[in-house]
């Protein structure tokens, strides 16, 4: 669902329904643009202002719809596409630095693993050090993804979107560079969560033997 309201259905409306004899450009806009604004919207009633995520989609969407709407120089989009994902990695790297490690948050915490059996493992080999040495390696490469993001983001951008904004041709291509931006980008940035995650089990593994199915909540009964 989230796929469809924020790419799917603005990407086919902007590429579909932008010529005059529809609802034009400035309709088209407008009207794709309020599928993502009103998702992010209910997202944020329904799990409060902690969901970050949401909040930067609405941001995000926002300052796309003022490039056009405002008819600012197309360049600005590449440069919006590239500066939110890149503003998220250098913040990463600024919470490892001061002591909070979002992979924590994200993959290694409670509602995902057994931390608690985790640890007591890690403290009974005396592993506890390196193990941290390596969530923090971890979380680099987590960083490591925005700013893959924001390199593809702005590339992507700048080799379709040449066409000045507030036009049909621009919503063209920006209902285009939305489209690809799943295939292009956000597939890519789920394989390296995922080898991300396997990089964790697999550290989680050497050091403390335990087994997948004893890690994962859900794997096997509490004892």
């Amino acid at each position: 669902m989230d796929l469809i309201v924020s790419i799917v259905l603005p990407s086919i409306i902007l590429m579909k329904f932008s010529g005059e004899d529809r609802l034009g450009p400035t309709g088209a806009l407008l009207v794709a643009l309020l599928f993502p604004i009103a998702w992010g919207l209910y997202d944020l009633a329904k799990n409060g202002v902690k969901n970050y995520v949401a909040i930067l989609g609405v941001v995000s969407v926002l300052l796309t719809g003022s490039i056009g709407l405002l008819k600012l120089d197309a360049q600005w989009l590449a440069v919006k596409e590239a500066a939110i994902p890149l503003c998220i990695g250098i913040g990463v790297l600024v919470a490892n630095f001061f002591g909070f490690p979002l992979i924590r948050k994200l993959l290694y915490n409670p509602g995902i693993m057994r931390v608690d059996r985790v640890d007591e493992a890690l403290e009974a080999r005396g592993n506890k050090q390196q193990f941290l040495q390596r969530l923090d390696r971890a979380n680099i490469l987590f960083a490591c993804t925005f700013f893959f993001s924001a390199v593809a983001n702005y590339v992507l951008a700048k080799m379709i979107v040449k066409s000045d904004s507030g036009t049909e041709a621009f919503n063209n291509e920006l209902g285009r560079m939305m489209f690809l931006s799943y295939p292009v980008i956000a597939i890519p940035s789920m394989i390296m969560m995922l080898a991300i995650f396997y990089y964790i089990w697999r550290t989680i593994s050497k050091l403390t033997d335990l087994k997948l199915e004893q890690v994962i909540v859900g794997g096997e009964e509490e004892g």
